[in-house]
């Protein structure tokens, strides 16, 4: 891909605000999607979070009364929801060396030290702290899905115009130790959203950056 290119995906990129409802990813652009957000790079390379792909649609009903109404969550092909885990302790951390000894065939035992350090950083937060850093880590993965999704030529609406609480409680997220931080709709635009014809907006490069 020429960088030209990618430039031209984030420029068609936008937050669209009315998805086509009859035109839905195919199973392998959704893949495609999952991939992406996969290979988000986090602190740690924790992943202090989960990611919940909403497609039915008695629950996106409920959703989306929880969302101000706004139609995206129905009407687009599928919901996304980023929910962190509110839940960091000693054992999230030995199954995180453990997953990293098994891919890369390592023993534990050599992975004292990068435990030690983490376990000397993160675990040390107080849970407000946690959670805080933990959202961080969500928003970065929102950030690779948006443009993962431009680069694939459909559509994506991030939002956090909804009751976290609700969407807890909706999708049982606290039983999981988890936490809705912010949400994704993804699909295909509508002919009839008008924003897509807007001129983006944004600071001039000279406002924007500092060179020292």
């Amino acid at each position: 891909m020429k960088n030209q290119d990618y430039i031209d995906s984030l420029n068609f990129r936008y937050a669209t605000k009315k998805f086509d409802a009859y035109k839905n990813l195919s199973t392998q652009q959704l893949e495609d999607v999952k991939e992406a957000i996969q290979l988000t790079a986090s602190s740690y390379g924790l992943q202090p979070y989960e990611v919940f792909i909403i497609e039915d649609t008695n629950t996106r009903e409920k959703l989306k009364e929880v969302s101000y109404g706004q139609p995206q969550i129905t009407d687009s092909s599928q919901l996304i929801v980023f929910a962190v885990n509110t839940k960091i302790d000693e054992n999230y951390l030995d199954n995180y060396i453990k997953n990293i000894s098994e891919t890369r065939n390592v023993s534990v035992e050599s992975l004292q030290e990068m435990r030690d350090t983490i376990a000397g950083t993160t675990l040390q937060m107080d849970q407000e702290a946690k959670t805080t850093w933990a959202q961080k880590q969500a928003y970065i993965a929102l950030g690779n899905l948006l443009s993962a999704v431009a680069f694939y030529g459909f559509d994506a609406c991030p939002m956090e115009g909804f009751e976290n609480e609700k969407y807890n409680e909706i999708l049982g997220l606290k039983d999981k130790n988890l936490h809705a931080t912010v949400i994704a709709t993804i699909g295909y635009r509508s002919d009839e959203d008008e924003l897509q014809h807007a001129a983006k907006v944004r600071k001039p490069k000279n406002e924007l950056f500092t060179h020292i």
